[in-house]
């Protein structure tokens, strides 16, 4: 499943010139193109634990996969630009509905191993945004641009065979959680995250963090090319950039579950992105490779954010809650980052205001890794868990 998650968004880039030949995609919509991700991402992260209160996770899971699944071969299918991007639109919501349901099945069945479960999934999701970038203009040169972006629909369909074996009935799943509410001898509950300072802070972490990681993903090749590399150069940046992430996926949330308080992990982020941005604002053309470095090992806080999902929540409807809210409101201020960025550097003719405007954003990752990092329960906190009376008949909506 974590394979799938962001096939839709990687594939179709490359490809924007050929697609163009037969739909009409000028420039401007190609950025939009480029910030639908992010925003459908933000509001499946907010819907989905409304969802999560009548659905199972497993039940969830497939769904999603089988959106992603169809938005992927209507656009594939698409005979006009409007049809391409409900398409889109479809793929990328079910694919930020998978973002969210992830953390909470980690939770669910391996309660044990949060760390090296959340290490292997983040790792794949990073496997999947590497790998069709890759295919799609060889694909594309022997099939045409339409079975290059339309073929991943079938590794979804692979990828909802095996949940169908794990999928409870609907009313089996009420039937189990109104007996474990019984058993508790209590009401049920809501969780409502946003009452929480932690999860507040755990969002923001999130949310900084994409907005810096995006903003590279979007211009750091122009800085690279206004210091007078080639445009070959520059696309070693980047590849510099998002590939040191690889690694990263794989040590940061080990690291976590094994430490109490895993603020050092933030610092280190912050220290490396401070670095990479001093090096590609003061000198650009001299040892580019090792800012893009740096700068590719500042986002090491977000697996941690992805980890602490689950490390500072009891239950996995707890983790559900708190993850739809933290990549709701994460996904939807990474928004803001490419864009602002690209006004200041328009409204100033250099990069030293958009730098200085990361900067600042680097305070806030600095102050909400502080709050989130330190143990604690999100679950704990006034107000986040409040329960609720059921009255009539019927069983009471799986929270």
């Amino acid at each position: 499943m974590a394979f799938t998650l962001r096939t839709a968004v990687t594939s179709v880039s490359p490809l924007t010139g050929a697609i163009s030949h037969d739909l009409f995609l000028p420039t401007w919509l190609v950025g939009v193109l480029g910030m639908i991700p992010t925003a459908l991402f933000g509001i499946a992260g907010l819907v989905t634990p409304l969802l999560m209160r009548r659905w199972s996770v497993e039940a969830l899971a497939v769904a999603a996969m089988a959106a992603a699944a169809l938005g992927q071969a209507v656009r594939a299918l698409a005979p006009e630009t409007g049809v391409f991007l409900a398409g889109s639109a479809l793929a990328l919501a079910g694919m930020g509905a998978g973002n969210v349901v992830l953390p909470p099945m980690v939770k669910k069945y391996f309660p044990h191993r949060i760390g090296l479960m959340t290490a292997l999934y983040v790792t794949v999701i990073s496997l999947g945004t590497t790998v069709p970038p890759l295919l799609a203009v060889p694909v594309a040169n022997a099939g045409g641009w339409r079975l290059s972006i339309g073929w991943w629909a079938l590794v979804n369909v692979v990828a909802v065979v095996p949940w169908l074996t794990v999928w409870p009935p609907r009313g089996a799943e009420r039937k189990a959680h109104a007996a474990r509410a019984a058993s508790a001898g209590g009401p049920r509950s809501v969780v409502r995250p946003w009452r929480s300072p932690a999860a507040w802070a755990l969002a923001l972490m999130f949310g900084i963090t994409s907005l810096n990681t995006y903003t590279m993903f979007a211009w750091l090749p122009q800085i690279a090319t206004g210091a007078g590399l080639s445009t070959g150069q520059a696309g070693v940046q980047l590849a510099i950039f998002s590939g040191i992430g690889l690694p990263l996926s794989l040590v940061v949330p080990l690291l976590a579950g094994r430490m109490r308080n895993p603020f050092p992990i933030v610092a280190f982020g912050l220290l490396s992105f401070v670095c990479g941005y001093l090096g590609l604002w003061l000198a650009p053309a001299t040892a580019t490779w090792l800012w893009s470095l740096l700068a590719g090992l500042g986002p090491a806080t977000f697996p941690l954010s992805l980890v602490l999902i689950n490390l500072r929540t009891r239950s996995h409807r707890a983790s559900g809650a708190v993850s739809g809210f933290a990549q709701g409101v994460g996904y939807l201020l990474a928004c803001a980052g490419p864009l602002f960025a690209g006004i200041l550097h328009d409204a100033t003719g250099g990069w030293t205001a958009t730098f200085a405007f990361l900067g600042l954003t680097l305070v806030v990752l600095a102050v909400a890794g502080w709050v989130v990092c330190r143990p604690r329960y999100i679950d704990d906190d006034p107000g986040v868990v409040e329960a609720l009376q059921f009255q009539g008949r019927g069983a009471p909506p799986v929270i």
